[in-house]
């Protein structure tokens, strides 16, 4: 299999590690090209435009799910969208390398039904509930209301860790950057 044929996807309930993850694998894979995800959120400390995300409004976000230019989407949270559009894989494709998409557990689910003999989904499972929530909290990103739903949302998104090929517990992010290196070079070599 070529590898602009292959994609590879990293899921995990917010706060899990899966971006600290898909960084590592960025650094030590040159084959690979991360695939910047649009969002209707608005940019975090240093986020930058075309690099972390692609940030739109939600009327351009709507007008794009119209014209079918996502290979996914879905409202994360109430007003907030998130999704990979389809002009992102195919310009990683070009350049002959394997896009990596750091995205949430429903859209990995849909992009694996779409491309299921060439997607590698691998699931970032924290260590317990309470971790993630204290990772969370130390981020000091978020109020305790919003805490409270990405906690709520990632038990519901931990139900669905065994549709994943892979699972990584992130209990300590070195081991888990190094059992995720070994996964994606046995990917890439297929």
């Amino acid at each position: 299999m070529a590898l602009a044929n292959k994609i590879i996807i990293i899921t995990a309930p917010s706060g899990a590690g899966k971006t600290s993850i898909t960084r590592h694998l960025m650094k030590t894979f040159p084959q690979l090209a991360f695939s910047v995800s649009a969002a209707t959120r608005a940019a975090r400390g240093a986020e930058k435009d075309g690099v972390d995300y692609h940030f739109m409004s939600e009327e351009k976000f709507n007008e794009k799910i119209q014209n079918n230019e996502f290979v996914e989407w879905e409202m994360v949270y109430q007003g907030k969208y998130y999704g990979t559009l389809r002009s992102e894989l195919e310009k990683i494709w070009a350049e002959n390398k394997i896009p990596v998409l750091d995205i949430d557990v429903k859209g990995a689910i849909h992009i694996k039904r779409q491309y299921p003999d060439s997607a590698l989904t691998i699931f970032i499972d924290p260590p317990s509930v309470e971790e993630l929530r204290n990772r969370l909290e130390s981020r000091g990103t978020e109020n305790a209301v919003a805490i409270d739903a990405r906690v709520n949302k990632a038990t519901y998104e931990i139900s669905f860790k065994n549709h994943f090929d892979k699972t990584i517990v992130n209990d300590q992010l070195q081991r888990a950057c190094a059992e995720a290196e070994t996964i994606v070079k046995e990917f890439i070599s297929l």
